[in-house]
């Protein structure tokens, strides 16, 4: 089979899997497959749960301000779009996901299979919160959190399940990613996740779950969809305050906004490099 190993002007990095060569498993009616670091590919539905921009940055910010990460764990992983984007980045760290959708851990599931992840790739089939998930000695280098971002009863659910419990409140909080990072980190480890922060009362939501979890947010970068716009989202690393000098503990770097898109709709000069800092096209 011949390797694609360039796309419009650009070289495609990092190492070529066992379904880009053919032995990978086969896409099944309502599935896509699509690309999501380098040559790795991820399947989704093709109407339930796409993965999306704030998947993309959690895995970016976190394997970027992570110093040391052997052991990661991604909490309500999905379809896997975090952990895939941040094994590709980290080829010798050792991944467990936990996610509660049978149909999403299906999908991570062949993504694995395809990018021929598997011996370092633990899918978990569970709600986080529940007991023997993860044992209590368990403990991560790096965690990431993608937190669903609405209480239910305060928008329009949708028509999908999977849809659904990726951006309403259905199995936990912000309060409960930060809480269950907290308990698994490892001493100097760090908790990536990304959260609103527009309108203010939701980076207020993420910056008391952070504090009532004994964590300190060290640095945040507001992220705008839209050049001139105000910022929506943020991106948050977090430590254990147990883990910091007194002086640290309270002191967060705030980072300039970073800018997805341009005034006429295109995407911007610092998201395509970002993009291509995890392997996707620019």
């Amino acid at each position: 089979m011949q390797i694609k190993t360039a796309f419009r002007g650009w070289t495609i990095p990092g190492p070529v899997p066992a379904g880009a060569l053919g032995s990978g498993p086969e896409l099944e009616p309502g599935e896509t497959l699509d690309s999501i670091s380098g040559h790795f590919r991820l399947f989704q539905l093709e109407k339930g749960h796409r993965f999306s921009t704030d998947d993309v940055l959690t895995a970016w910010y976190g394997t970027t301000w992570c110093p040391r990460p052997e052991e990661v764990l991604d909490l309500g992983s999905g379809i896997g779009t975090v952990g895939m984007i941040a094994v590709w980045r980290l080829p010798g760290a050792r991944f467990v996901t936990v996610e509660a959708q049978e149909e999403s851990v299906r999908l991570a599931r062949k993504s694995a299979r395809w990018n021929g992840l598997e011996p370092r790739f633990s899918i978990r089939t569970g709600d986080f919160r529940e007991q023997g998930v993860l044992s209590e000695s368990e403990l991560f280098d790096l965690v990431f959190g993608s937190p669903p971002y609405f209480p239910l009863g305060t928008g329009v659910l949708g028509d999908h399940a999977q849809k659904i419990a990726c951006r309403f409140e259905v199995r936990g909080s912000v309060s409960d990613y930060c809480s269950t990072a907290a308990r698994h980190l490892r001493p100097g480890g760090l908790f990536a996740c990304v959260f609103p922060i527009s309108p203010p009362e939701q980076e207020t939501r993420v910056k008391e779950a952070a504090a009532a979890a004994g964590l300190a947010v060290v640095r945040t970068r507001p992220v705008a969809l839209r050049e001139g716009e105000r910022p929506l989202l943020g991106l948050f690393a977090m430590m254990r305050a147990a883990d910091l000098p007194e002086s640290l503990r309270r002191q967060c770097w705030v980072e300039p906004v970073l800018t997805i898109r341009t005034r006429e709709g295109g995407v911007h000069p610092e998201y395509s490099a970002v993009k291509m800092a995890f392997g996707f096209p620019p």
